[in-house]
């Protein structure tokens, strides 16, 4: 994992800004290409949650939801029963919305019959790009797309599968989450990092 550089040292995306915690994420997560099934999981999860508010809320209860989510088993999320869905509502240190808690249980479940009858969550998910990072040339925040067509295929499919809080706009900012595009802008020094990774 690289180090975040000082957030004055060097050009990167504008919307981290200056907050620390959002800077380390800009430069360590954002875009890195994920392949590990449940932690693509996780953070299917996590941008569920996000609808609505914004990206840093969730980042900076990302260890609550860790810890009150069982880690993102999905094994153990998909068990889930009405009384762990009311402890959950109860928790201040998470979202706590009961809509999205439910996805969650359900996607878990959804999760399990792709692992288990096929192709697996990560295949299901990158076959989609091929394989590897699309990579992208912004320029301003205000070229990157909300949606894309593919990111419209992806929504309907995991959709059909039976997965919650997956409409388009969601999946794309996941797919940028998780480096099947590359959507750092051209001037962030992380837009030729990681294009040499997606190699």
């Amino acid at each position: 994992m690289t180090a975040a550089a000082p957030a004055e040292a060097v050009a990167r995306c504008p919307w981290p800004k200056a907050d620390p915690l959002y800077v380390a994420y800009h430069d360590e997560e954002w875009g890195v290409p994920e392949y590990d099934d449940r932690a693509l999981y996780e953070k299917f999860v996590l941008d569920g949650f996000q609808a609505g508010l914004s990206w840093i809320t969730i980042l900076r209860k990302r260890e609550n939801f860790r810890r009150a989510f069982d880690g993102f088993m999905p094994e153990k999320i998909a068990r889930y029963r009405p009384s762990k869905i009311e402890r959950l509502m109860q928790d201040a240190g998470i979202v706590r919305n009961r809509a999205k808690i439910e996805g969650a249980v359900l996607s878990a479940r959804a999760y399990l019959e792709v692992m288990d009858k096929g192709p697996g969550f990560s295949k299901l998910l990158w076959d989609f790009v091929d394989g590897r990072p699309r990579l992208n040339h912004f320029r301003t925040i205000a070229q990157v797309p909300a949606e894309t067509a593919t990111s419209r295929a992806m929504s309907k499919e995991l959709t059909q599968r039976g997965f919650k809080f997956c409409g388009p706009t969601i999946v794309y900012a996941f797919m940028q989450a998780v480096g099947m595009v590359n959507d750092h802008l051209v001037t962030c020094y992380r837009h030729g990092e990681l294009q040499k990774i997606g190699r």
